[in-house]
């Protein structure tokens, strides 16, 4: 059985500068993400920045710069089902655009289903935090 994997391609700086990497292969499900509200530090990954034997909020942690945030502190999460990968709002204010459909907002939650080459963007249209959703498809 071929292993499942997926990736976060960035498609803006400031979604590179959130990864670290033009392209990030996603460790393990549910990955969360969420606005990292600990200004000045390098790393943005959970493993880098908790105490020992703490439970992370998230797995990314992303700057929101933008006058009015468009990133909540718990965003969203991407899930593995039975070989099938979904797209969680985690009743983040602005929702989640993915292909355009606003998942959740107005801490309402919600989830779509990902395909390979879905454009994700944290927040509303006007957030910088763009990604493509990339995986080997069954």
């Amino acid at each position: 059985m071929e292993e499942i994997t997926a990736f976060l391609k960035a498609l803006t700086p400031e979604s590179e500068a959130g990864l670290g990497t033009s392209l990030f292969k996603i460790p393990r499900f549910p990955f969360r993400v969420g606005r990292e509200s600990r200004i000045g530090q390098n790393q943005f990954f959970a493993d880098s920045r908790r105490q020992p034997n703490s439970v992370p909020n998230n797995d990314l942690y992303l700057i929101d710069t933008a006058p009015l945030m468009n990133i909540s502190r718990e965003h969203f999460q991407i899930e593995l089902r039975d070989g099938n990968f979904f797209l969680v709002d985690r009743r983040s204010v602005c929702g989640t655009l993915v292909e355009g459909v606003i998942v959740g907002r107005d801490r309402a939650g919600g989830e779509k289903p990902l395909k390979s080459g879905d454009v994700i963007i944290v927040g509303s249209s006007e957030s910088r935090h763009v990604f493509k959703f990339v995986c080997n498809e069954r």
